[in-house]
This record gives C-alpha cells, sequence and structure tokens, in this order.
C-alpha cells in the first residue's frame, strides 16, 4: 500500500518534478564515463515521503532500489535548492486562487514535540521531564491551511515567538485591511498587545484565569492544524538535527496538508482529468 493515495502524491509529484533543475543520468565528469546512472528523483521524493509519514531511519526505507545516503544527499541537494520551500509557496498560491485563503482571521499558536536526537533549536521539555523537546509556533488562516511555523526549544515560551511569526505574514503579498489574529491565554499580556497594534493587527485573545471552551473563536482551526502536522511521525518525535532539515520536513507536510484540502474543497466545484471518484 502507498504512503498516500495516488490522487494526492501524483500531482505532489508533477509540480515538484517542475521545480528540479535538469540533471544527466550519467555524470560526465566521471573520468572513466562509466559511472552509475543517477538513482531516480521520483524513487527518492516516495522515500522522502515515507520518511515524513512513517518516522522511520534512513536506513530502515533503505532498499535496493536506493540507499540511505542517496536519500540524506538528495535531501541535502534538494534544500540548498530551496525546492521545499518553493513547493509550499506553489501549493498555498494554487489554494488561493482556486478556493481562497482565509486571511481575515489567523490563528497562532505553539505544539511541543519530542526531539530524541536533540540537535540545533532542541531544548530540554517542561513538558516532558526535561527530555529534548522541539516547539513550534504555527499561523494557520481562517480555515487551518498552514501559511508558516518558527522553530525553537521546547523551554521557550509561546509569547516571545509572536513577532518571528507574525513576520511570516510579510511572505503572503497582498493581505486584507482588517486582520484578527486569535490567541489562547498564553499571549494575554500588554506586550502582545503592542506587537499586534505595531503591526496593525486586531487581537482576540483568551483571559489569563477564564475557563473558555477553544470552538469560541477560530483558535481551534490552528489546533487542528498541528493534529494533522503531528500526523506526520517524522515531526512529533523528530531526530533531524539540522534546523533546516526540520524546516524542509515541515514544507514538505504542509504542503500535503495544503493540497490535500484543496482537492477536498474543490472537488464539489472543479472537475479534471484524474479527480478522485468519490470526495476524500
Amino acid at each position: 500500500m502507498p504512503v498516500l493515495p495516488s490522487w494526492l502524491t501524483d500531482p505532489l509529484w508533477d509540480q515538484f518534478a517542475a521545480l528540479l533543475p535538469d540533471r544527466p543520468t550519467v555524470d560526465p565528469r566521471h573520468p572513466l564515463g562509466c559511472h552509475r546512472p543517477r538513482i531516480s528523483d521520483r524513487i527518492v521524493f516516495d522515500k522522502l515521503l515515507q520518511l515524513l509519514r512513517f518516522g522511520c531511519s534512513y536506513e530502515a526505507i533503505a532498499d535496493t532500489t536506493c540507499s540511505a545516503t542517496t536519500i540524506r544527499n538528495r535531501r541535502d541537494e534538494w534544500i540548498a535548492l530551496g525546492v521545499f520551500a518553493q513547493l509550499k509557496q506553489v501549493a498555498l498560491e494554487s489554494y488561493d486562487r482556486v478556493v481562497g485563503l482565509v486571511l481575515d482571521q489567523i490563528a497562532i499558536d505553539g505544539s511541543i514535540t519530542e526531539a530524541p536526537g536533540g540537535g540545533e533549536v532542541a531544548r530540554r521539555s517542561p513538558v516532558d521531564r526535561g527530555k529534548q523537546g522541539l516547539k513550534r509556533s504555527g499561523m494557520t488562516d481562517g480555515y487551518g491551511i498552514p501559511l508558516g511555523i518558527v522553530l525553537a526549544g521546547a523551554n521557550r515560551h509561546d509569547s516571545p515567538l509572536l513577532a518571528p511569526t507574525l513576520g511570516l505574514l510579510d511572505d503572503l503579498g497582498p493581505l486584507p485591511d482588517v486582520i484578527t489574529v486569535h490567541l489562547d491565554a498564553g499571549y494575554d499580556s500588554d506586550k502582545t498587545r503592542t506587537e499586534l497594534a505595531a503591526h496593525h493587527l486586531h487581537g482576540r485573545i483568551a483571559r489569563k484565569g477564564e475557563k473558555a471552551p477553544i470552538q469560541a473563536s477560530q483558535r481551534w482551526y490552528v489546533e487542528r492544524t498541528h493534529a494533522w502536522q503531528n500526523a506526520f511521525h517524522r515531526l512529533a518525535r523528530c531526530y533531524e538535527r539540522r534546523k533546516t532539515v526540520v524546516n524542509a520536513f515541515f514544507d514538505l507536510a504542509d504542503t500535503i496538508i495544503t493540497v490535500r484540502s484543496l482537492i477536498r474543497r474543490a472537488w464539489t466545484t472543479h472537475r479534471w482529468d484524474k479527480r478522485p471518484n468519490r470526495r476524500r
């Protein structure tokens, strides 16, 4: 059984392949002219999807078609080219064009996950007996489409991460004149309100000491997106040590979430050749 259904992986690969530069099958620089053929990019891409979904090691996912070293080398090559970030941007632009991003309502919240291998941004987790952990400050639109994350150590509070998270709005192009940011009680401070005012944003912040169901505002969308991201076990229990690699896997996961939501929401309004037989 494939790691993802073909109606999702096929459009992902088509766009990913369009972003890759041309590479010869055999390296012409080899002195004897008999170097082994280059492993297909599609094979490596499928391996990365398996890594992201199952969270296993590179050695466990490698087989006769592709070694663990090849997966790592190709991953780093694509990160250097910025392909994962470009793929996420294309997915967001496509979603905005077909369905429309709800940018007048923004939700931001933090989530702590395990990082057993440590790494550049991992720190002692206050909710896991001091083990190494990773915090991400995530931002979504009013439907829960992931717009970006900021990585930090698990011991960082949500509030100081608000400013760099709001800075991600600059990459989204034209924005509505009035934007409401939904935040939980952890952001209930004068510093948060000052930061929102500096960005000309309205804040809907839960009050400390007052019980309020998460459904009372549109903040629950970002909580659902965190759950979607944690369904990719590479992110829920991260063994990657380099920040650039972690960001690349988040970009790939966010792209999958965005394209999946696009297909589901466009199923009743659009028709295309490889449209699923039923709404997924």
